[in-house]
């Protein structure tokens, strides 16, 4: 699902991961977090996608950048975050960026 964002500026929050094998409570805890995420201010939507192989990438729209710092702050999070590194993630990258530019062909 394509996210419909406002128009930029705006930020991106780029979370690029590999899991690892089986769920562990991976699947709750995501759903979760998506839950926290869309109650967070300054949040705006989300895009993920994974491969079968345990490849994935989420992005996570905000308007400021400390709207990103107060989702990274919370303590459920946090929780995530250990977990994550501990449990789900053989590895993983976190970028945040400035969409500056947009363009949508087939979004409503």
């Amino acid at each position: 699902m394509i996210a419909r964002t406002p128009e930029p500026p705006y930020f991106v929050a780029i979370f690029t991961s590999t899991r690892r094998a089986g769920d562990d409570g991976y699947g709750a805890m995501s759903e979760r977090m998506v839950e926290l995420a869309r109650q967070q201010p300054g949040y705006l939507g989300m895009e993920s996608v994974r491969t079968a192989d345990g490849h994935g990438i989420t992005l996570s729209y905000w308007e400021n950048l400390e709207s990103i710092q107060a989702w990274k702050r919370g303590a459920e999070h946090q929780e995530a975050q250990r977990l994550g590194r501990e449990r789900w993630y053989g590895a993983y990258a976190v970028r945040i960026a400035k969409v500056e530019r947009q363009s949508f062909f087939g979004v409503d």
